[in-house]
């Protein structure tokens, strides 16, 4: 009996011990208030953030914080402080945590069972779980290729997060220069007034003429009134892309030095194109990682026709006597091998590797499109560049020369210059739809394509804060 007494204390301190390392629950409460205060104070100058820009640009920042903020640095921004690359990180950090869950081995089972009738029998079982075929193996295979996807998943919101940034800060920079030119056209408008009305001083005119051209300048003002409005939306809708409070960027200096020479036809062949929206697209990735897992299903269902078994030592006590014995139980695959889900897995491979080659048709279609449509705005901009530099130029300086030389009136050259500034703002007109159709193509193939690269590289894609983390499917 002794034994037996020193057998159930040797079974305790077992359990004693292997309680120890059970993981406690750490309360995580959310204060709204609290949030909200958080989200109300981020701003440009944020320590955190000059660290993560830092490891991205690869260089030091000096001044703090930049003098002029710029796509790229606008980009990582955003992704410092974009609400939904947080809710991406999580699901990264869920998909890795998978990994743990098919890596882990199954625990060994013990069974204690007094005898009967007599309270001097005794039995105790320790049987250990073993994994035949390399299911444990293609468990983790498949849970890594889900990861891989999840992984993807997070870059590919990475790159939306950039798209919104780059149309919000196209939208704000236009309509900044919108408001320039209108102001400009004021200014013109208002000269002209005070030309017409000395002249309606001094009786040269009729009324009539400048009333029309008051109504001109009415309609310029408004004109600036509801631009202005457009500068403040467009700065609002810059700071929700960016994750931002408007307050933030109240005084911000803002630089786009490509954005009047976007990328020419020539370096943007149809091979190029189609062959970095294959390769680079990061939904084509994410389905080749899906079809992977789905390979490693089949495996594993298939794997799963040969049975487990348990085994383990066994112990017994007696009256005075001790035994010891070795278990061995195993189901017996008599009436199914595993049929069923083996071919529900073959055809979730056969649908996985379907859903890869359309999603290969459909990001090579969608790359042509964005092709062809950029091209069309291009051309359509370079007509109207050559229009204004062509024309609008020449007429602008022999008005001027003729206004100098006392051969021509000075209203003259002011209506040329206002249909210049009309014809500046037919050209921004032009550029914004080429901007927009060249944000387009780099959505279609997933790839910055005009000066250097504005998002982190699928694989460095941070999964915190503290800086970056390489994720490595």
């Amino acid at each position: 009996m002794n034994q037996t007494k020193k057998l159930i204390l040797l079974c305790l301190v077992f359990l004693t011990l292997t309680g120890c390392a059970v993981r406690r629950y750490q309360p995580a409460p959310i204060s709204p208030a609290e949030t909200a205060f958080r989200l109300e104070a981020r701003n440009l100058r944020d320590a955190g953030l000059r660290q993560f820009l830092e490891k991205n640009l690869g260089h030091q920042l000096s001044p703090w914080p930049v003098e002029s903020w710029d796509l790229s640095t606008l980009t990582l921004a955003a992704l410092y402080f974009s609400p939904e690359m947080e809710i991406a990180r999580a699901r990264t950090e869920a998909a890795e945590a998978t990994v743990v869950t098919a890596g882990a081995r199954p625990n060994p089972s013990l069974s204690v069972h007094p005898g009967v009738p007599s309270p001097y029998l005794f039995g105790l079982d320790l049987d250990f779980p073993i994994e035949t075929a390399g299911k444990r193996r293609y468990r983790i295979e498949r849970t890594r290729e889900l990861t891989a996807g999840a992984r993807f998943g997070l870059t590919n919101t990475a790159w939306k997060v950039r798209s919104q940034v780059r149309r919000a800060f196209l939208d704000h920079i236009v309509a900044a220069r919108d408001l320039d030119l209108l102001r400009a056209e004021e200014r013109l408008e208002l000269r002209r007034v005070s030309l017409l009305t000395r002249r309606l001083a001094v009786g040269e005119i009729a009324r009539p003429e400048v009333d029309s051209t008051r109504v001109d300048l009415s309609n310029a003002r408004l004109a600036i009134r509801i631009a202005e409005g457009r500068v403040s939306e467009t700065k609002a809708a810059l700071s929700a892309a960016i994750g931002l409070p408007v307050a933030a960027l109240e005084g911000v200096e803002f630089s786009w030095p490509d954005l009047d020479r976007p990328p020419s036809t020539e370096s943007l062949s149809p091979q190029r194109v189609q062959r970095e929206a294959v390769l680079n697209r990061l939904d084509v990735r994410q389905a080749l990682a899906e079809y992977g897992a789905a390979e490693s299903d089949l495996r594993l269902e298939i794997a799963k026709q040969y049975p487990d078994f348990q085994i383990g030592p066994g112990y017994q006590y007696e009256e005075r006597n001790s035994f010891f014995t070795i278990g061995f139980a195993i189901t017996l695959p008599v009436f199914n091998r595993n049929q069923g889900p083996i071919a529900e897995a073959e055809a979730r491979r056969k649908e996985a590797g379907a859903r890869f080659l359309a999603t290969q048709a459909r990001v090579i279609a969608e790359s042509e499109d964005a092709l062809a449509s950029y091209r069309a705005a291009l051309a359509e901009l370079h007509e109207a560049e050559e229009s204004l530099a062509r024309l609008q130029g020449p007429r602008e300086r022999m008005a001027r020369v003729a206004v100098t030389a006392g051969e021509s009136d000075p209203l003259t050259l002011i209506d040329v210059q206002l249909q210049g500034t009309t014809a500046a703002r037919a050209k921004l007109s032009a550029l914004v739809r080429a901007q927009i159709a060249l944000g387009d193509l780099e959505h279609a193939v997933q790839r910055p394509l005009e000066g250097e690269a504005s998002v982190p590289q699928p694989l460095q894609i941070p999964s915190s804060k503290e800086g970056l983390k390489g994720l490595k499917p």
